[in-house]
């Protein structure tokens, strides 16, 4: 396993563990405790997975020390504003059954997220969580947001994959010293990814699957990775790519794959963002 230096200098895993739709409690409970046992320690929840309670049951059960995992959760629409974060905050560590956090996040910068944003810099002034950030926020969002607050977001967690590369988001997180996180990073399956034969083929060089390679690309752009299975033998599989490096070429040859937007939302959808804040 490999790690990152965030911006404040908390430590974080370059791979973590997902569990986003894995709302089934003893499913999720069970998941985290193979991640955990396989080797994972960073694992990252949201209080809108509806999963808090079975992955801080897992932690507990872990037998794991607490200061060697990496916990993030985020909040959520609804609760963004100064008052509903302070609140939203107490209620996932409620859940989680923890005395910190090591990352919250923003989930999606919409509603009073600057506000929400305000009350998470004096949670963490306070020591009850070690580092702080946003979801989903494209250049624009994301420069407004680093030139407006005090505590510059030590991440952004955005869609991330070779079908959907981001550069220029890339570029402006490298300019701000904040840490891409990478959602989805097997793009949800979608073109094929598992079976892609650009991925297929470099995979085949060093006996790795087109999945590892696309972890392995992310990584080696400097993305933190958050794959998701429930079943232990793909865990163990996602974990296992850090002991093959990708050549120049081959990064190369996985750029054409990008087709520039997203196929999984489209946060530029009205409708949509109307559905985030729950209307029909």
């Amino acid at each position: 396993m490999e790690y990152t230096l965030l911006n404040n200098g908390v430590k974080m895993p370059m791979e973590g563990f997902g569990v986003f739709q894995v709302r089934d409690a003893d499913v999720c409970e069970q998941a985290v405790l193979d991640a955990i046992s396989t080797g994972y320690r960073l694992i990252d929840t949201a209080a809108s997975y509806g999963n808090e309670e079975a992955v801080g049951r897992a932690i507990q059960k872990s037998g794991v020390c607490r200061c060697d995992l990496f916990v993030t959760t985020k909040l959520w629409v609804a609760d963004a504003s100064y008052e509903g974060a302070r609140r939203a905050f107490e209620t996932s560590l409620q859940k989680l059954g923890l005395d910190y956090l090591d990352l919250y996040l923003i989930h999606q910068p919409m509603g009073d997220y600057i506000g929400a944003y305000r009350a998470m810099e004096e949670l963490y002034k306070e020591g009850r969580v070690r580092a702080i950030g946003m979801c989903n926020c494209y250049p624009h969002v994301l420069a407004d947001i680093c030139e407006t607050v005090e505590v510059t977001p030590a991440v952004n967690q955005v869609e991330l994959h070779p079908f959907f590369q981001q550069a220029k988001s890339l570029e402006l997180m490298k300019e701000y010293e904040v840490q891409p996180e990478a959602w989805a990073p097997f793009a949800e399956g979608r073109h094929g990814l598992f079976t892609n034969p650009v991925l297929a083929e470099i995979g085949r060089k060093y006996g790795k699957s087109a999945a590892q390679v696309a972890l392995r690309w992310n990584t080696q752009r400097g993305v933190v990775v958050i794959p998701k299975s429930t079943h232990r033998e793909r865990m163990a599989q996602n974990l296992d790519i850090w002991d093959f490096t990708l050549t120049d070429e081959e990064m190369a040859s996985i750029a054409p794959l990008d087709i520039g937007h997203s196929e999984i939302v489209d946060h530029f959808d009205a409708n949509f963002v109307r559905a985030l804040h729950g209307r029909k």
